[in-house]
């Protein structure tokens, strides 16, 4: 059986390995590579390239572990363009993928380039079905990669930890954490149904779109005062009411798709800003 379920021949397999490219998902972790980069100030754009690689991979990784599960184990999905095959054939290239920019790292940085850049793929391979199913990790999983890819795009510049990364992944984690709850509500009747816990199903969706918006506020608030100790430029301060004017008015909405749609391109502006503001420093 050919690695596509629709369609024969290496177009067709091309196609439906590139179906697992979700750049609506893949893009922030990307990109928080790169702003761990920018962080470092002066960096080496090869060793960012590696370190962006392999956070793209594990990501990859995610995304057919997660569709493989799904449709082929668990039959909850209706479609899903990659056969058996086809999914073990794209998780063996994409952990092939990863353990060469692993070792790339290695060797143009030291072992714990790659140290602090494994636990993505781990978190990748594992989300489907053991992390999935329960509140606390399928809620923490996203938000906890986009940390390390911070944390980690830092260190293979540097090769040091410091205040500021640690201080941005821990601002993302928050954050990020109160956009997944929201977003996981949106599949609360059939999470339910299925028995997958997450925060929507284990709390209600009231109580748990008010511990959302309490994330949310919280890592906003973790913006100015990280900014006011001098942790962070002034700038973000920014960055922190652009995302704020959009929690608002996500807020105003109680519903979690139109406010998870919000909250994602919200996410994408305050990235976006906290690059400028860490760059340029306009205020400084």
């Amino acid at each position: 059986m050919g690695v596509a379920r629709h369609g024969t021949g290496p177009v067709a397999a091309l196609r439906a390995f590139g179906s697992q490219v979700h750049p609506v998902f893949m893009l922030p972790p990307v990109a928080a590579s790169w702003f761990g980069s920018v962080l470092a100030g002066e960096f080496s754009p090869v060793v960012g390239a590696v370190h962006a690689l392999a956070v793209f991979f594990a990501v990859y990784t995610a995304h057919v572990k997660d569709g493989y599960v799904d449709f082929h184990l668990r039959d909850e999905d209706d479609d899903h363009p990659l056969s058996v095959g086809g999914c073990r054939l794209a998780l063996v290239g994409a952990t092939v993928g990863f353990a060469g920019c692993l070792a790339a790292l290695w060797a143009l940085v030291d072992p714990v380039a790659a140290a602090v850049t494994l636990p993505c793929w781990v978190i990748g391979y594992l989300h489907a079905p053991q992390l999935d199913m329960r509140a606390v990790t399928t809620t923490l999983g996203y938000p906890t990669g986009i940390a390390l890819a911070i944390l980690g795009g830092y260190y293979v510049q540097t090769e040091t930890f410091a205040a500021t990364p640690l201080a941005f992944s821990l601002v993302f984690l928050v954050i990020l954490t109160g956009v997944k709850i929201i977003d996981d509500s949106k599949d609360y009747a059939y999470d339910r149904s299925i028995g997958k816990r997450t925060v929507a199903v284990v709390l209600g969706r009231r109580d748990a779109r008010r511990l959302a918006y309490a994330f949310l506020v919280s890592g906003l608030g973790l913006v100015v005062g990280f900014a006011s100790g001098g942790v962070f430029p002034v700038g973000t301060v920014a960055a922190a009411i652009a995302l704020g004017i959009v929690v608002a008015v996500s807020a105003r909405t109680t519903e979690p798709t139109l406010a998870t749609m919000l909250l994602v391109r919200g996410s994408y502006v305050f990235l976006a800003l906290l690059v400028a503001a860490v760059w340029y420093r306009p205020f400084s």
